[in-house]
């Protein structure tokens, strides 16, 4: 049995890669309080330091959907999911913070890879 869309899925692999990458970095970048952020910004809820850590997790776990999803299975499909939806609810929180542009960018890759897994795996012929 055909699918339908396998080079959606590996269009989405990459891009959750790119998501991953640039949320490694900027995650360092939060952790080591770096010039790169507007020390002004106030966060609600908690600081720079432990937001650098969250993006750097979640860019991790997309770095291993991405890397998953080269194999085409199952597990890659469900972990890449997973990371692309936790990127997309990360960047949203981080919206209000020195970079809202920036989040947006990260919320909109998390959105068109959510889209090409889900679509990904349907037979050719219903």
């Amino acid at each position: 049995m055909e699918v339908r869309g396998e080079a959606r899925a590996m269009f989405a692999a990459i891009l959750l890669l790119i998501a991953g990458v640039l949320n490694v970095i900027y995650g360092i970048a939060a952790i080591s309080n770096a010039d790169f952020f507007n020390h002004q910004t106030a966060y609600v809820v908690f600081g720079l330091g432990f937001w650098g850590w969250v993006t750097l997790l979640i860019g991790l776990v997309q770095l291993t959907g991405g890397y998953s999803l080269f194999s085409g299975g199952v597990y890659g499909r469900t972990v890449g999911i997973i990371a692309a939806t936790l990127g997309a609810i990360e960047s949203l929180l981080s919206i209000g913070g020195s970079y809202p542009f920036w989040s947006l960018g990260i919320f909109a890759l998390c959105l068109i890879v959510l889209h090409g897994l889900i679509v990904y795996g349907e037979p050719l012929e219903r």
